[in-house]
């Protein structure tokens, strides 16, 4: 069987084409235009100013604070943490009690998520706790925004954070 056009180009089948496509394919419908329904998560601060508050008025969802959600509440939780040494300890120790089945139940985690506690790079030992906590649970981290830190939440959502804007299911996210 030959593996090439001849000309070096490729397999034959890259040159001629699929064989037998008689019907026009599908228009392709890019994933930005499909328009998820709203997802509903529950924001949970796993320590005192981990800024679970400002993530559900930015991104939507529930604010717990520092409690687990309720029953009339999305069951589907978003743990919230600094990415200072007590923050990612108390991020660590939150992931632990789903792990271990000492989370209230019905409940599911679907992510840690880790604010920035200062502008600028983490340090490398903090660096190591992340990805530490990334082993076992998805991490979205979200990046010092200047704004948050005077009250303006109005701005849209810090860039990258599209994956996080996505699963918090943020359809008409300011």
């Amino acid at each position: 069987m030959r593996t090439t056009g001849g000309d070096g180009r490729g397999p034959e089948i890259w040159i001629r084409g699929p064989v037998g496509a008689t019907t026009p394919a599908p228009p392709y419908d890019p994933p930005a235009a499909r328009v998820p329904g709203p997802r509903r998560c529950s924001w949970v601060a796993v320590h005192g100013g981990a800024g679970a508050t400002t993530l559900a008025a930015v991104y939507g969802g529930h604010d717990c604070g520092r409690d687990w959600p309720g029953p009339d509440v999305p069951a589907s939780v978003l743990l919230v943490a600094r990415t200072h040494a007590g923050g990612l300890a108390a991020a660590a120790r939150a992931v632990d009690a789903f792990r271990h089945g000492e989370a209230p139940h019905g409940l599911g985690l679907d992510a840690v998520v880790l604010v920035a506690d200062a502008p600028g790079r983490l340090p490398r030992p903090l660096a190591v706790r992340m990805r530490c906590l990334e082993e076992v649970v998805a991490v979205h981290r979200v990046p010092w925004v200047p704004a948050w830190r005077l009250g303006d939440l109005t701005g849209p959502p810090p860039r990258g954070t599209g994956p996080l804007v996505r699963l918090a299911g943020a359809t008409g996210v300011r």
